[in-house]
């Protein structure tokens, strides 16, 4: 498929290439500093004073640098600079910054703008998006305000749906709807349902997917049929099922069988699952096809369709399909155990303890179902005690340590008596992501004594690790303690070497009433080297592509140095040290992201080090590649690639590619695939 089948021509993409000119023409020297500022997580005054420069470019730069460092101190400044500067890409990058702040405190200046109905250029849509983060960013106590905010953002953009929309406009003011969850949005999302721009007309469709909000159903269900773009289909079933629109019935059991686009198919077959017609169980048993990623999509959707019946023709199928996928597939156990809990254990008792963890972690999942299932069902004491006993059997199989996490989580389920004494004893495992598992079902237990002293030895334990999962889960587990010991140890955490440890006991002191240590959070003390900063900047404005090979074939990436230098080193450097080769595609959710990096395979693993967020302006559009998290500047090695738009991803993970040649080769890619290798040209 060639290149230019993959590039948006729109708005967003000219957005890109102004990039490259503009920071171009920021001096290296300043923006050396400006990149340490940023990976040092660092405010200071020569930062503030490059607001103020004579470049255009500069400033526009500093007020990027200021969004991703976060510091409320920033925010006058770039109020300032928003209402004042001369420049209209600099007054848009600086209210693109206050969203990234996210401060309550900057709320009014961008309240200004946005009820200001003659700007109608990037600066309005830019407020509109910085008004989205902050509202969304709001705590439970603020609610009012948040309404407040919602209700400017639901009014702007009803002033947008009455004239010829700015493209950038009307989708940043949708996603800031999304955000925002303002009352009365359904009726003024839906009008933009009739767009004639498909962009638009699919993240309307996807806001009311995620609001659940069924105002513009009527038009959905035709837009689910005859759309000419997939995006645009595939959204419309996922609104019409999320909110049980019966009527659609006849329309996602089209879509889910014939639809062309597989990511139009899987859509359809979720929404059938959420309009619980047992009919269409059946028929999507009898649905033919060889697509790993739908197979599995019918399996969850049949195991909520016909719970507990014991229809024979489902377990023939979850049983053919366990023999073929050899029980590593959890949607497959999930389902299975749903519709014949008493038939998928007989099952298990036949089977030989499996060595792959992953088949250990996906029947660990379907163990699970027995803490939850009906009162109705008379074997339910029964049945839930045979799930029980064979997972505790499954904590003494030996080589699965990763698999321990997903057997702790089920066992956890059930509440068993002994339940305190088993986590505590894997609070002393080597595997870090065990650790940090027992820590977080810990904290979930009553506090006592008796886990406030051991969480405080297995923290002190922590200094150890290269990762810092086990240490980030023991302080939020001390923290529920509220107990002086408890935060006594948090406090200890603020001498820790690592920033995002720091952070994260400045936050539990502060919320547990033990006093403000914010102060104490301090700068991050990076890997990076002036060399390394010289080396990521020097591919600012030259072309750099990744060639990803799978064993479904070959994609290229471009690479976008400019809009995120130090991320784009990070992955080029890793990627040149043969990192990533032989590492399994761990994650594939259909008509969302394919996922990449973790030498473990579990989805908890990376390089031993983690990166800063560099957020910019690039849209999460089809076919762009984003740095995967766990919480704000944990990246490391994973990524991910996008199969469709997805605007809520914008503005909180780092965009550094896209996908220019082979996008169809990532639309083929299953879980358990493997990337062979990653040229970098």
């Amino acid at each position: 498929m060639k290149r230019a089948a993959f590039v948006l021509i729109c708005s967003f993409a000219l957005m890109l290439v102004s990039a490259d000119l503009t920071y171009s023409q920021v001096p290296l020297p300043v923006l050396l500093r400006i990149t340490q500022a940023e990976d040092e997580r660092r405010w200071d005054d020569e930062l503030r004073a490059l607001l103020s420069h004579r470049n255009a470019a500069i400033r526009k730069r500093a007020a990027l640098a200021a969004g991703r460092i976060g510091n409320e101190d920033s925010v006058v400044a770039l109020a300032n600079l928003m209402k004042l500067d001369t420049d209209a890409s600099v007054r848009a990058m600086a209210a693109f910054a206050l969203g990234e702040v996210e401060s309550a405190s900057a709320a009014d200046v961008l309240i200004a703008v946005v009820k200001n109905n003659d700007e109608r250029g990037e600066l309005r849509a830019r407020a509109l998006e910085a008004l989205g983060k902050i509202a969304g960013a709001l705590p439970q106590e603020q609610q009012a305000r948040q309404r407040e905010l919602g209700a400017v953002i639901r009014e702007a953009l009803e002033v947008e749906s009455t004239r010829s929309a700015n493209q950038l406009t009307a989708l940043l003011g949708i996603t800031a709807i999304l955000r925002s969850r303002p009352a009365d949005a359904g009726p003024t999302l839906a009008k933009f349902l009739n767009s004639p721009d498909s962009r638009v007309r699919s993240d309307a469709a996807n806001a009311l997917a995620r609001l659940r909000l069924k105002d513009g159903n009527e038009r959905l269900r035709f837009l689910v049929d005859t759309d000419r773009d997939p995006n645009v289909r595939a959204n419309a079933a996922r609104v019409l099922g999320i909110t049980e629109d019966k009527d659609s019935f006849p329309f996602l059991l089209s879509r889910a069988t014939s639809d062309v686009d597989e990511r139009v198919r899987v859509s359809g077959i979720r929404g059938l699952a959420a309009l619980k017609n047992p009919n269409a169980g059946d028929l999507l048993l009898k649905h033919i096809t060889t697509n790993r990623n739908e197979i599995l999509e019918i399996a969850i959707t049949v195991g909520r369709l016909i719970p507990q019946t014991d229809y024979h023709d489902a377990i023939f199928w979850f049983r053919s399909q366990n023999e073929k996928l050899n029980h590593t597939a959890p949607e497959i156990e999930i389902a299975f155990a749903r519709v014949a809990p008493a038939t998928y254990l007989a099952d298990l008792e036949k089977l030989n303890p499996p060595t792959d963890w992953r088949a250990v972690a996906a029947i660990a999942n379907a163990l699970t179902e027995y803490a939850t299932l009906p009162d109705t069902l008379n074997t339910k004491r029964e049945l839930a005690a045979a799930a029980q006993g064979r997972l505790r059997k499954m904590l003494e199989y030996p080589n699965v340590d990763y698999a321990i996490p997903d057997v702790l989580r089920a066992l956890a389920a059930f509440k068993p008596q002994n339940l305190q004494q088993i986590l505590i004893a894997h609070l002393k495992e080597p595997d870090v992501i065990v650790r940090g598992t027992a820590a977080d079902l810990l904290g979930d237990l009553p506090p006592s004594d008796e886990i406030t002293t051991m969480l405080i030895a297995a923290r002190l334990r922590t200094e150890r690790d290269s990762l810092n999962d086990a240490a980030l889960s023991i302080l939020d587990s001390l923290g529920k303690q509220k107990s002086s010991a408890a935060n006594s140890a948090i406090k200890d955490a603020l001498g820790s070497p690592d920033y995002l440890v720091r952070q994260r006991a400045a936050t539990i002191l502060k919320a547990n009433g033990v006093g403000d240590f914010s102060s104490q959070v301090g700068l991050v003390k990076t890997r990076n080297t002036q060399a390394d900063y010289r080396r990521a900047l020097a591919r600012i404005g030259r072309k750099v592509s990744a060639v990803v090979t799978t064993t479904k074939g070959s994609f290229t990436i471009d690479l976008l140095p400019s809009d995120a230098p130090l991320t784009v080193d990070n992955f080029v450097q890793l990627a040149q040290r043969n990192y990533y080769r032989g590492i399994t595609i761990h994650r594939v959710v259909p008509n969302f992201v394919i996922q990449d990096g973790d030498p473990r395979g579990d989805g908890n693993g990376g390089p031993g080090y983690q990166i800063r967020c560099e957020i910019n302006e690039v849209p999460y559009d089809r076919a762009t590649l984003g740095m995967a998290l766990s919480g704000k500047d944990t990246g490391g090695s994973q990524w991910f690639v996008t199969h469709a738009p997805q605007p809520h991803l914008d503005g909180g993970y780092t965009v550094f590619g896209r996908v220019v040649e082979g996008m169809e080769v990532v639309d083929k890619i299953e879980r358990g695939d493997v990337v062979k290798s990653i040229r970098i040209r």
